[in-house]
């Protein structure tokens, strides 16, 4: 074996990028900032949340440049094609340019985001918050000297 020459014949350098051609979907959620921890990208690929070409899929299988990966994390559905892959985390700014976002995701995520603007959640019109124990037996003795 000659020098700069990898176990497979092949220079060295060839031989990671033929390595990291192909990542399992778990490292990759992590590592595109999808999911927090690979515990949390684990469990949604067991529930089913996880789809890639539209099917479900295992923890180990591979993704690769090219796959179209649907993400339904909290209330968001996000569909994205696979432009890197990697198994390291790294910035946010590394992360989405791992990933292009399909168009039609994109515009169901704003559609959603306005809708979610214009219901306002009806705890937030509560000013003072939630009754106080305090509170509860002042409306209590002023309910019982009504009566």
């Amino acid at each position: 074996m000659s020098r700069g020459v990898g176990a497979s014949g092949r220079p060295p350098q060839e031989e990671r990028a033929g390595a990291a051609a192909a990542v399992r979907i778990d490292k990759w959620l992590w590592a595109a900032r999808f999911f927090r921890t690979r515990g949390l990208a684990q469990g949604a690929i067991e529930a089913g949340h996880v789809l890639v070409g539209g099917e479900r899929v295992k923890l180990a299988r591979p993704v690769r440049v090219g796959d179209e990966v649907q993400v339904r994390a909290a209330e968001a559905r996000r569909t994205v094609r696979v432009l890197a892959v990697s198994d390291v985390r790294g910035p946010a700014s590394v992360a989405q340019r791992m990933y292009e976002e399909t168009p039609e995701s994109v515009r169901r995520r704003v559609e959603a985001q306005a809708l979610r603007a214009l219901n306002a959640e009806p705890a937030q019109a509560i000013e003072q918050g939630r009754p106080t124990k305090r509170d509860r037996r002042m409306l209590e003795r002023l309910r019982s000297q009504g009566r």
